[in-house]
């Protein structure tokens, strides 16, 4: 009997996953272990992995298309093996809307349905196909992936489909006869927008483009939500000390120099990321989380650190860091680092954090406050270092500094509590000698 390798729950807030590609076609021979698709959902891109032998009989869900948690993806099973369909459909996408009623929008943190290409104002008859709320064409994930292809505008299509959807013969129809495109031009700003999002993501820097419209990716749809609901329901304050940073530059160089022979390599984030658990043994108040009706504090300090990614940022986890050597974070970090850029983090790898750095210093900004990453109760800003005139032992002189800044939950940190955590954290990272016993 075939075995159906259904849609998993990849994170904590997951609901539905977007098939961005197959790494196996049917037919192919698959054993456990191999990976068959990568699969984004609201934090990252995944691989999905193989546990069983035999051959990939069929495939249920289409790349591109949004697929709920435990839906069919496909059958892996002997050579001639008959598979039967499943029976509801995988993809989000191929479902129907009433046509009385506005179509429910996919549960968070999932995006718009995967048809975004907005309708025109105003179109002759015969009708377009009916949109979908906020103006999007119901359209199925193949006709729009060959429409993409052709540069066709899908928003001046008549579909012949259950409710008006388009559906691929439609597309061919209209490939081969122009005139069915109801005099719109074929390569109109929202056919490029469409071509753009099905071949991913436009880049947000480098030279202005055209007007365009790019739907949200499960990741950036996660982010908007749970930002928004960070900074409307946790009630922030922020404190901010300026560090003497010239001990921590000294120790660093001097170690990189003594163990560069075997390719030890710290950063000023292995650092701060080390002071961090440290400051949160001695101040354990603020490792810590609302829970609703209480405060529940953590026994290990488990710290996250934003990394910035394509269309987002993702937040890999240090765990048990209050009981690792800077070297070992710094160890662990670059790798983690490194996967959660490429977007091949798991989701014990990003999950779990009890505090969060973000550490913008490196891009020369000298002082930022950041959001709290829920459920957390502080995050901790961190600014480029600065050369400028400082004041030791009475003179002027010429000295480094960094600005720190911690973003607080009043709930569960008050002020004194967060200006206590901040002092520690200043006096490990201007005594960073402290950070190696």
């Amino acid at each position: 009997m075939a075995n159906i390798i259904d849609m998993p729950k990849l994170s904590d807030t997951m609901s539905v996953g977007t098939l961005v590609k197959w790494l196996k076609n049917e037919g192919d021979a698959v054993k456990s272990g191999d990976m068959l698709a990568e699969v984004e959902t609201d934090k990252a891109t995944m691989e999905l992995e193989s546990f069983f032998d035999g051959t990939l009989l069929k495939i249920f869900a289409p790349a591109g298309s949004q697929i709920a948690i435990g839906a069919a993806l496909c059958a892996i099973g002997q050579p001639g093996e008959q598979v039967e369909a499943p029976g509801a459909p995988a993809p989000k996408t191929a479902a129907p809307a009433p046509a009385a009623t506005p179509a429910a929008p996919v549960a968070a943190p999932a995006p718009a349905p995967a048809a975004p290409t907005p309708a025109p104002a105003a179109a002759p008859a015969p009708a377009p196909a009916p949109a979908a709320p906020e103006g999007r064409v119901k359209i199925s994930p193949l006709a729009k992936k060959i429409a993409a292809q052709n540069n066709l505008n899908v928003a001046a299509l008549a579909g012949t489909g259950p409710h008006g959807r388009i559906v691929k013969a439609d597309v061919l129809a209209a490939i081969a006869n122009p005139a069915l495109l109801q005099g719109k031009p074929a390569a109109s700003a929202v056919a490029k927008s469409g071509a753009a999002f099905t071949g991913g993501t436009p880049s947000r820097t480098g030279p202005l483009q055209e007007d365009r419209t790019v739907p949200a990716t499960n990741m950036r749809a996660t982010i908007a939500k749970r930002l928004l609901e960070a900074k409307t329901t946790i009630p922030h304050f922020y404190l901010e000390i300026e560090v003497d940073a010239e001990p921590l530059l000294a120790l660093r160089a001097q170690l990189n120099e003594g163990l560069a022979a075997e390719g030890v390599k710290l950063s000023v984030n292995d650092f701060v990321l080390k002071a961090s658990a440290e400051a949160l043994r001695r101040v354990p108040g603020v490792n810590a989380s609302w829970t609703g009706t209480g405060i529940q504090y953590f026994s290990a300090a488990h710290v996250s650190f934003a990394v910035a990614i394509e269309d987002g940022l993702i937040t890999p986890v240090i765990r048990d860091a209050h009981q690792k050597s800077v070297f070992a974070i710094s160890a662990e970090a670059k790798p983690l680092g490194k996967r959660a850029k490429e977007k091949k983090l798991k989701p014990d790898e990003f999950t779990g954090g009890t505090f969060c750095v973000s550490n913008l210093g490196m891009m020369g900004v000298t002082k930022f406050s950041a959001i709290i990453n829920p459920p957390n109760s502080a995050i901790l800003a961190v600014g480029t270092t600065v050369t400028k005139p400082v004041v030791k032992n009475g003179a002027i002189v010429v000295g480094q500094t960094m600005t720190l800044t911690l973003s607080c939950d009043h709930r569960v940190v008050d002020g004194a509590l967060g200006a206590e955590f901040l002092a520690a954290l200043k006096n490990l990272l201007e005594k960073p000698a402290l950070l190696l016993i």
